[in-house]
């Protein structure tokens, strides 16, 4: 009898599994939709990088970006400073392909808006990636937040603020939260810095400390071609 009722149970929740997988997907297929009409950009903005042990002023930095993956960061005044494993502040290479399921996980509010929550598990069990949590502006297919948890940088997340450029999903602002002991400092600074192997002499000591880093772009020049030599 307990298998029967447990089987009933199963057919009645059966289609509801299945509409929310088919909404899970029909979400993200609009998501990478939207994305899909950029083929490349150069964008112009100011990188702010709040880290506790470190004083970085803020700078101005030109963004490249062109499809599958290639993505850099250029600062006008010096070396560029990105965390270990967040290279890809970029949405477009979270969709790169279809080698993931996407799973519904509710409703939510972010900054006092509805949010639609689908996680997307990836199906190649080599992935760096373990799971991306994605908070969806549902009516305009936007992504405002993105939690991405690694297996070899930890987890990080990225919030979106958008306007001028909503119709091709481009941010205005972006925010970078990571934990500062996957930050990973460039050669050429007094100290190196890479996650489970050194700390830098000025760092905190217990407990994971947060850091971020803001960027705003002024302008976006999208789809003019860039030359592979901008990511050297």
């Amino acid at each position: 009898m307990k298998s029967m009722a447990i089987g009933i149970w199963m057919m009645l929740m059966m289609p509801g599994l299945t509409t929310m997988a088919q909404d899970a997907d029909g979400l993200i297929k609009r998501v990478k939709e939207k994305l899909a009409v950029v083929n490349d950009y150069q964008a112009e903005g100011t990188m702010k990088t709040d880290v506790s042990f470190m004083k970085v002023p803020e700078s101005k930095v030109t963004v490249f970006y062109k499809k599958p993956d290639k993505f850099k960061i250029k600062k006008q005044d010096g070396i560029s400073i990105v965390p270990k494993g967040g290279g890809n502040i970029n949405l477009a290479t979270l969709f790169e392909g279809n080698n993931y399921t996407a799973v519904a996980a509710g409703k939510s509010q972010l900054n006092g808006a509805p949010v639609t929550i689908v996680k997307l598990l990836p199906l190649d069990e080599k992935s760096d990636v373990v799971v991306s949590t994605l908070y969806i502006d549902e009516k305009d297919a936007l992504v405002k937040k993105a939690v991405i948890t690694t297996r070899e940088n930890g987890t990080y997340e990225m919030e979106m603020q958008y306007g001028h450029y909503i119709a091709s999903g481009l941010p205005d602002k972006i925010t970078f939260l990571f934990a500062t002991k996957n930050y990973k400092l460039p050669k050429g600074i007094a100290f190196d810095y890479d996650a489970g192997q050194q700390t830098p002499k000025n760092a905190p000591t217990g407990g994971d400390q947060k850091g971020k880093i803001e960027i705003t772009y002024n302008s976006y020049i999208i789809n003019k071609g860039i030359s592979n030599d901008s990511f050297k």
